[in-house]
């Protein structure tokens, strides 16, 4: 089965079982300023987690691109990816662990046909630290499911990930880890998580593929979670049940919830019997294209592009800072793979064939009618970084530090080792430690403020977005379309397209419409409705985003066919705008062409 069959038997099923499928959120997260990216499949379901009411209902479905910057240095191997689909069922309050672990078993074993023999799962070993309690129920159920497929289903006590490596599987088919490996929250361990963060217990499940043979660099022994690729995570079911209210302490959700996230690629690897990803149909065209070169170089670059083009796809685009930084971290290193791969092209040519490929066998239709834009992008950026590639070597020819490519010209430290320059390899380590923690904690002050804007002042300012939005059209005309938001407790920012600078005279015009709007202390509200219905009231949405047939409107005013504003959203959002205080605009400038950015308060 390819990856298309596997997306859609898992949709089919869960749709069986009274799920409802919605399409894909953006790349890009609305309203989530703790993270630069959608990198899983639980993100643009938190404020669901959280509470809020899903307009179509308690069980859902879907399949979620993903994005995840971290993973780039981790590519070249046989399973890492930056872009991949993260296919997910979500429980808001409504069936659990019984359940969740029976039909996801069902899926993997009658589905698609998975061996039971080849499936080892691993569950939470409780933390006595923050008072949560070890997971022995999902032990019973698991022992319950294997033995009605004839797998005997041994319980070890693993601990740690270095544990692991050192006791080995000792015969183990259910696997004790502690909350570093089966604890799962937006960031990490239950030490980690910031005060009102979502989280819970977990379960994951691991594929065995024999033919690879444990290597020791990884540890004396193999385990389920040893890096070596012998086994291969499939999929998490967390058991979201916990808010972190103080340091230790945790409470119950007001109900539980059901998050299941089950890597595509790696799904239809299993289903397979294919250890490496990239022998899979969704990397088979490009890695052919790559041939005869077949090595890590061909893998990053085969990513990289993909990677790219549906960053592209979704509104980023190259630039020095936060999300066009990392998709032009993505094509300079693409390229410099590339020039690697010298009997197969021109390096340019190379990553131009590669997103024609990625365009042309996508089941998104706005990859396929961005193809054009994206390749363009594409030649502009690497254009510009031969250039500098060119000016950084003169400045290496002057005798500059050969940091100062890194610093100033933004090259991948592998290309400066490619360049074959001279320098103190340790020096040049110690630097970039330095320049990385230097940047991250910029990045840390910069996205401070918690949960996906569901703090108080996050919840003011992110209504007080909707009014800024209508009063922007108001003044400047329809030409203005959202194009993207970031709300921290401090301030908003939201982009719009606009082909200038705004003058003075219109952003106090702005300022006093909302103003005005928050004066008059209109009631804010929500409703539910069927897509086009929604559309013909004029409520405002992205037009290039898929939507469900029924979507959440949120408005601003006595009744929807009079209200100020009109959006589609999830929430959440304050009930009266007399609340929100005074709004200023703080800032507004260009985030990229033809693209204006405000920042402002509320005081």
């Amino acid at each position: 089965m390819n990856s298309a069959d596997i997306r859609q038997k898992f949709l089919e099923f869960f749709k069986k079982k009274g799920h409802a499928v919605v399409p894909s959120s953006s790349l890009i997260p609305e309203n989530d300023p703790t993270t630069l990216f959608t990198g899983s499949g639980m993100q643009p379901m938190v404020p669901y987690l959280l509470g809020e009411k899903h307009p179509l209902g308690t069980r859902i479905v879907d399949s979620q691109k993903c994005f995840r910057a971290e993973d780039i240095d981790e590519v070249g191997d046989n399973r890492h990816t930056t872009f991949f689909e993260m296919l997910g069922n979500w429980s808001f309050g409504d069936y659990f662990r019984k359940d969740q672990l029976k039909w996801i078993s069902e899926f993997l074993f009658d589905e698609i046909k998975i061996d039971p023999g080849k499936l080892y799962v691993t569950v939470f070993g409780g933390d006595e630290k923050n008072n949560l309690p070890k997971d022995t129920e999902s032990v019973d159920l698991w022992k319950k499911i294997f033995a009605a497929r004839g797998v005997d289903a041994e319980v070890v006590e693993m601990g740690s990930e270095e544990n692991g490596s050192k006791m080995g599987m000792r015969g183990g088919r259910i696997f004790y880890y502690d909350s570093k490996k089966n604890w799962w929250s937006r960031s990490g361990t239950p030490d980690n998580m910031p005060v009102g963060e979502p989280g819970g217990p977990d379960s994951e499940m691991f594929y065995e593929f024999s033919d690879i043979k444990h290597d020791p660099k990884y540890g004396e022994y193999c385990h389920p979670n040893c890096d070596c690729g012998r086994y291969l995570e499939i999929g998490n079911n967390v058991f979201m049940t916990y808010k972190k209210v103080a340091e230790a302490k945790f409470e119950l959700l007001p109900r539980k919830n059901i998050d299941f996230g089950g890597g595509l690629e790696r799904i239809t690897a299993a289903a397979n019997n294919k250890s490496d990803i990239f022998s899979l149909d969704v990397f088979a065209s490009l890695i052919l294209l790559l041939r005869p070169v077949y090595d890590s170089s061909s893998r990053i670059v085969a990513d990289h592009v993909r990677a790219s083009a549906f960053l592209i796809a979704d509104g980023i685009l190259p630039s020095n800072t936060d999300k066009g930084y990392v998709l032009r971290r993505l094509l300079r290193r693409a390229y410099v793979y590339a020039k690697k791969l010298p009997e197969i092209g021109e390096p340019l040519d190379v990553l131009k064939s590669v997103a024609n490929i990625v365009m042309g066998h996508s089941s998104y239709k706005n990859l396929y009618e961005f193809s054009p834009m994206t390749l363009e992008i594409i030649t502009d950026e690497i254009n510009k970084f031969e250039k500098t590639l060119e000016e950084g070597l003169k400045q290496l020819k002057a005798g500059e530090d050969p940091f100062i490519l890194v610093t100033s010209y933004g090259f991948p430290i592998e290309l400066i080792k490619d360049l074959g320059v001279n320098f103190d390899e340790n020096e040049f380590n110690e630097k970039f430690r330095r320049h990385q923690e230097i940047s991250k904690a910029g990045s840390e002050q910069k996205f401070k403020g918690g949960l996906a804007g569901h703090g108080e002042a996050e919840v003011k300012l992110h209504t007080a977005t909707h009014l800024l939005h209508q009063a922007l059209h108001d003044v400047l005309g329809d030409e203005v379309m959202q194009k993207g938001s970031n709300i921290t407790p401090e301030r908003l920012r939201f982009d719009f397209s606009f082909p200038r600078k705004m003058r003075d005279e219109e952003k106090k015009r702005v300022e006093e419409i909302v103003n005005e709007k928050i004066t008059a202390s209109l009631p804010v509200q929500h409703s539910v409705l069927q897509k086009e219905e929604a559309i013909k009231t004029g409520a405002r949405h992205f037009f290039d985003q898929k939507y469900p047939d029924e979507v959440s409107v949120y408005y601003i005013g006595e009744t929807l066919d009079t209200a100020y504003s009109k959006e589609f959203c999830g929430g959440p959002h304050v009930e009266n705008t007399g609340i929100l205080g005074k709004f200023r605009i703080t800032n507004e400038e260009s985030s990229s062409a033809g693209v204006r950015r405000i920042k402002a308060v509320l005081e």
